[in-house]
């Protein structure tokens, strides 16, 4: 039998070295390399004897589809596409402290109802889970809790005729197999980990849910191979400085990608928010210049947000350019838009970007709103406090139709709006529920500009400004 051997394994892409190096050659990362020992080589040459032969199946067959388990959050079940689908597996990604945990000891303290729950914690003891049971007011909810790390313990235990019904890892990176010869969180203990979890949970029909944490890009540490193995992947976004939390799903066999769940930290835990518009939109103030209402669209749900610039001169050689909450290189593409089609330049003015509330929009449609907002902030001229604004700009200046205008236009007739800007080629909506807008479609950016500051003076470039 071949001899194992030691190999060299980057820790944030899983890619295999042949020896040491300070950075890994696939992705870039430095002091990521490790080593690890190398399972026994696979003998050439397999005869066709030893395998299982495979029996294939045609298209046309029956499949009993089982009900999904609906928690009654009904943000958590929105994002999931309905419900939790019984023998699927979800990672649930997010920065330390976000509320993963609290998130998902809620959701199996509701369905602890509807079926056996079990919650393993590799990062807690059970009187700590206990303790925040008991502040979230979960604590005659029918959960079954273990602190445990050991992969092959967790098999030994779910593995029976009569299994669980949800499953929580808290989390996969705390998880070991010990057969595999590498400390825990190493890409081939996250791997060999999910892997064994995700077979199981397939093979007994439960839902599997997998913590994951996040690095400080944002991904979820470990390998990339495994947000390819679990079937839903979601990500708990939210600034620590704000109470509200979007609950995000990047990828869903079972559902939409993109929905999004919107909740609110309080002291009792997480209590979703029915209506987010309303309340990213609670602290406006409609008499300042520098911010505008961007109607959006996350996943099925039309969303209202405030969009706020400011611009101010620089004394610097290279103005800084702020962005939280959207596209730093779009913002830096509009900025350019405005200075070649529309004569503004904004070359020697610090620019800074922010999305009120804390939301993350990567919806190319908000660039219209982003432009309303610091035309406004450079003319200081408030931009029409009762309109929303959506649409794409090209870099020729020219104002792109976006998808879905109809749901936008409701959502902000229902809030209140008596306005709508949008591009030329857009439909009207009708009517909307709560009464009829008053829609202005624009088809270059320069029509912006006049509705909003129409006498307002272009600053000067700073190149054209006198040095000391």
């Amino acid at each position: 039998m071949a001899k194992a051997s030691a190999r060299f394994t980057c820790q944030k892409c899983g890619a295999i070295h042949r020896k040491w190096v300070g950075q890994c050659e696939s992705c870039g990362a430095w002091n990521s390399v490790s080593e690890e020992s190398a399972p026994a080589a696979v003998p050439k040459g397999l005869s066709g004897g030893k395998g299982r032969k495979i029996v294939f199946e045609s298209l046309d067959g029956k499949t009993e589809q089982k009900p999904r388990w609906v928690s009654g959050i009904g943000e958590f079940d929105r994002t999931c596409g309905g419900g939790l689908v019984p023998g699927c597996a979800i990672l649930v990604g997010g920065d330390p402290g976000i509320g993963k945990s609290t998130l998902l000891l809620q959701v199996v303290g509701q369905l602890a109802a509807k079926t056996r729950c079990v919650y393993v914690s590799g990062e807690e003891s059970v009187d700590q889970v206990r303790l925040r049971a008991a502040r979230l007011g979960l604590s005659n909810a029918d959960v079954a809790l273990a602190s445990e790390t050991s992969v092959r313990d967790l098999v030994t235990t779910l593995d029976t005729a009569d299994p669980p019904g949800v499953v929580v890892i808290d989390s996969i990176q705390t998880m070991y197999v010990d057969s595999v010869d590498s400390a825990p969180g190493t890409v081939s203990q996250v791997r060999t980990s999910a892997q064994e979890l995700i077979r199981l949970a397939k093979a007994r029909g439960f839902s599997l849910f997998l913590v994951g944490h996040v690095t400080k890009e944002g991904a979820i540490a470990g390998p990339r191979v495994l947000e390819h193995m679990v079937d839903t992947v979601l990500y708990f976004e939210g600034d620590r400085g704000h109470q509200f939390r979007i609950l995000r799903a990047i990828k869903n066999r079972f559902g939409p990608t993109d929905e999004i769940g919107v909740f609110e930290m309080t002291g009792g835990g997480l209590s979703e928010v029915e209506n987010p518009s309303t309340l990213f939109l609670s602290q406006r103030q409609t008499d300042l210049s520098g911010a505008a209402v961007f109607a959006g669209i996350e996943g099925s749900r039309p969303l209202l947000v405030e969009i706020q610039a400011l611009v101010a001169e620089s004394t610097q050689a290279t103005p800084r350019r702020a962005v939280v909450g959207w596209d730093s290189g779009r913002l830096a593409m509009i900025l350019a838009v405005l200075e070649a089609r529309c004569g503004m330049s904004l070359a020697g003015h610090e620019v800074y970007l922010n999305v009120a509330g804390g939301l993350r929009i990567n919806e190319p449609a908000a660039d219209l709103a982003v432009a309303a907002a610091l035309i406004s902030a450079v003319a200081d001229n408030p931009a029409p406090a009762d309109a929303v604004i959506f649409g794409e700009i090209g870099l020729s200046g020219e104002i792109r139709p976006v998808g879905q205008s109809d749901l936008r236009i409701k959502e902000a007739a229902k809030l209140g709006f008596r306005k709508s800007i949008q591009p030329a080629g857009t439909a009207s909506g009708g009517k909307p529920d709560g009464g009829p807008l008053a829609i202005t479609k624009i088809s270059h950016l320069r029509d912006l500009v006049a509705a909003i500051a129409p006498h307002a003076p272009t600053p000067v470039a700073a190149s054209s400004r006198g040095r000391r």
